[in-house]
């Protein structure tokens, strides 16, 4: 996807300070960002209005000896965004619907999420496995050449297929507003309307990603076992997702700080690639909602510095400042 404008893109600077680095996530009808001292999430409500909340949370490396150590803390990572994911789902999903519209609870929400956890173990991890084991006889090699392209089919197709959906769809031009958002932010351009735009709206740093290197993270890793019994079979790919995402979250993290440009290229490029499908090109509204949210979690000298490279949308201090009284 080529975007507007493309020939004066800004570059973001390299090496990126892992302390200065932000991320975030699409929800309903807004974006979730997280800064290195607060998260925050706004949405644009049904009257038109952008609506914030910001909590504030400091890094977990500055919480936690142990989420400093490589390999665990990319675990301990992982259970904090999915904490932060689903209560910024819940706020969001309580102010995008219409006055008449009843919003769902957080027990909705949970019940959701939970679901969803166990349909990703079953359909990525297990059902790739006991196709495998059906279809490859006493032959090692076929079974796992046959777990992995089952496994790779199926999460592509699956993301392919969701994003068919207009809702879904939608909640992928917020991810695209979520990324160009950062983009502009790491490389020093003002966060307005225009600034963000020129960018596009794939990140190194996504969440989708991070699920695509333990899809194929598991490829590898589980082709080392052979060929087990079916207790085994669900134990080693079970038990065996927490080693590959901490594996998964040190390799997204080398290859976002850039260091080594034509490595970080690389190991980036299958990531990107896939993001073709999960990110759509946002409109102007969704790009405000994704600075709103940007600007809302930044700290006061953080959002100094913001305001210093020029103009941030009104819309947006209003939102923080609304975040900052409640």
């Amino acid at each position: 996807m080529t975007s507007p404008g493309a020939e004066s893109r800004p570059k973001a600077r390299q090496p990126i300070d892992p302390a200065n680095t932000v991320g975030g996530q699409a929800v309903i009808e807004g974006v979730m960002m997280r800064a290195p001292g607060a998260w925050a999430v706004a949405v644009r409500r049904p009257d038109g209005l952008i609506e914030a909340i910001r909590s504030e949370l400091p890094r977990l490396s500055s919480r936690s000896l142990a989420a400093r150590i490589p390999f665990v803390r990319g675990i301990m990572v992982l259970g904090e965004s999915l904490t932060l994911g689903f209560r910024a789902l819940s706020w969001s999903a309580q102010k995008a619907v219409d006055e008449d519209e009843e919003p769902l609870t957080n027990r909705q929400i949970a019940f959701s999420m939970t679901l969803a956890l166990a349909f990703f173990m079953a359909v990525f991890i297990l059902v790739p496995a006991f196709i495998a084991r059906f279809a490859s006889g006493d032959s090692t090699l076929l079974f796992n050449v046959t777990e992995g392209v089952v496994r790779l089919v199926l999460f592509i197709g699956y993301i392919w297929a969701i994003g068919r959906s207009k809702e879904i769809a939608r909640v992928f031009e917020f991810h695209g507003a979520e990324h160009m958002t950062i983009h502009a932010y790491e490389a020093g351009d003002p966060l307005t309307l225009d600034a963000v735009a020129k960018y596009d709206p794939e990140h190194p740093r996504c969440g989708t990603s991070f699920l695509l290197i333990v899809i194929l993270g598991s490829i590898v890793v589980f082709s080392l076992v052979h060929q087990p019994g079916w207790l085994w079979l669900v134990g080693t790919r079970v038990l065996g997702i927490p080693v590959i995402a901490g594996l998964a979250y040190e390799l997204l993290r080398f290859s976002g700080l850039g260091r080594v440009p034509w490595l970080s290229g690389v190991l980036a490029a299958p990531g990107l690639w896939l993001q073709k499908l999960t990110t759509n090109r946002p409109a102007a509204d969704q790009i405000e909602v994704a600075i709103a949210s940007m600007v809302t979690a930044l700290d006061e000298e953080q959002l100094q510095a913001v305001l210093g490279r020029g103009t941030v949308p009104e819309s947006a201090l209003v939102a923080r400042q609304g975040a900052i009284a409640g």
